[in-house]
């Protein structure tokens, strides 16, 4: 069994946890995970998906990261276009990005491949998706589409962001255990739904709320 890693942490007022593992076989995981505060102000959060697997896709997730935590304060399109001057040359990469400001509740996000982000709420029915992030084609590093504006959408206290890799199955919603903190969710999600042909990489932010 690949070794896992794991973080978590609170910005302001979103409780955040990341989980992920290598595909079986490999040392390195190429999926790999930003999550960083803005003066206080904003939360950035976002899941790069390095192209294949191993020791090249890693790289090239790992330089992306550090590219935008340093870049924190720029808007999500200078962030995807410095991203793709990074990575030109590497193996490139899939990429969701979602940036939470706390004082409005507005989540900014867009996605380059097939990176997914959900919103999602608790609802009679079970977990309701209540906007998903627009994915464009490309690769980040190689070709990505003109850059356009970040789709905006209102976030409301207690829902869900969540940022899987592909190399999680596409119906981890079905079974969310929606009540329980983000770390155990990012751990079941990673547990019960990463497919074993592929890095796999799980982001969960919840908003709790703003103390008065």
């Amino acid at each position: 069994m690949p070794d896992r890693a794991r973080s978590a942490g609170r910005f302001g007022p979103i409780e955040w946890a990341t989980a992920s593992r290598p595909r079986p076989g490999e040392q390195l995981c190429g999926d790999q995970a930003v999550a960083v505060d803005v003066d206080g102000a904003a939360a950035l959060f976002g899941v790069l998906d390095g192209l294949g697997h191993g020791p090249a896709a890693a790289g090239a997730a790992v330089a992306g990261v550090e590219a935008l935590a340093n870049a924190r304060k720029e808007r999500l399109e200078v962030l995807v276009a410095l991203s793709h001057r990074v990575l030109t040359g590497t193996r490139g990469a899939a990429m969701s990005l979602a940036r939470i400001d706390f004082e409005t509740s507005k989540l900014s996000w867009t996605g380059i491949g097939n990176v997914r982000a959900n919103l999602v709420a608790k609802s009679v029915g079970g977990v309701q998706v209540r906007s998903s992030a627009r994915l464009v084609g490309g690769i980040v590093g190689y070709r990505i589409p003109e850059t356009r504006p970040a789709q905006v959408v209102s976030m409301r206290t207690g829902d869900l962001l969540l940022i899987t890799s592909d190399g999680i199955s596409e119906d981890y919603l079905d079974h969310l255990d929606f009540a329980a903190s983000a770390v155990d969710i990012a751990e079941q999600v990673l547990a019960k739904h990463a497919k074993e042909t592929d890095d796999a990489m799980v982001l969960a932010a919840r908003h709790r709320g703003i103390s008065t």
